[in-house]
């Protein structure tokens, strides 16, 4: 009787392995999936002032993704309106704050102003800065969540629980940078796995 209850015990162990996708299989689907939802995410954010609700919605679709929930382009822009209309002033906010960190980056290098490479850094470092945390609040919302609230806990993660991730996050946007660089279609690839990095890093963040 022992004999028969391993042989059905080890049959079981069997088709358990046999239903189980293969690792690299998985792998091959996320990625995929990173790639098509950067192409949603750049069309979300042609109108520029949607860039940071696409991302969120692109992550939002992409965590549903990875935990077995049902994830369509549906619920992609469902994601997007929401995400849009709660967020269209943060959004304003990162914009303006980028804009006058670079009009103070190219100031610098104009050379007319003393301390030329000290502003140079601290421009550099300020446009970083901003960037990170625009991506890393996007990622961190949820649907009903207030921007700046999302935004305290970004800069919480980013600053002190996880500055490690906001370093990955910053590789991930050079790689979008140089990827655009080489060539413009690839721009939505790249923000596909930028997009599968940040959740990633908050996940990592949560651990």
């Amino acid at each position: 009787m022992g004999n028969a209850m391993g042989k059905a015990g080890g049959a079981a162990a069997v088709r358990r392995t046999a239903q189980r996708p293969a690792r690299g299989t998985l792998r091959f689907a996320l990625f995929a999936e990173c790639l098509l939802t950067g192409v949603w995410m750049v069309l979300a954010a042609l109108p520029v002032i949607t860039l940071l609700p696409a991302f969120a919605a692109g992550c939002a679709h992409l965590r549903r993704h990875l935990d077995g929930e049902r994830s369509t382009w549906r619920d992609f822009l469902a994601g997007l309106r929401e995400a849009t209309r709660s967020g269209w002033r943060f959004s304003l906010l990162w914009w303006a704050a980028l804009a006058l960190l670079s009009f103070d980056l190219r100031v610098a290098r104009t050379g007319a102003l003393p301390g030329g490479p000290a502003l140079i850094a601290v421009s550099v470092a300020g446009l970083l800065a901003v960037l990170v945390l625009g991506l890393r609040t996007a990622t961190v919302r949820r649907p009903g969540t207030a921007w700046p609230t999302a935004a305290r806990t970004a800069l919480r993660q980013g600053l002190a629980a996880d500055p490690g991730g906001s370093l990955l996050l910053i590789g991930g946007l050079a790689v979008l940078a140089v990827a655009a660089w080489q060539m413009l279609p690839l721009i939505a690839p790249a923000a596909g796995a930028l997009a599968g990095c940040a959740v990633a890093v908050e996940r990592r963040a949560r651990a």
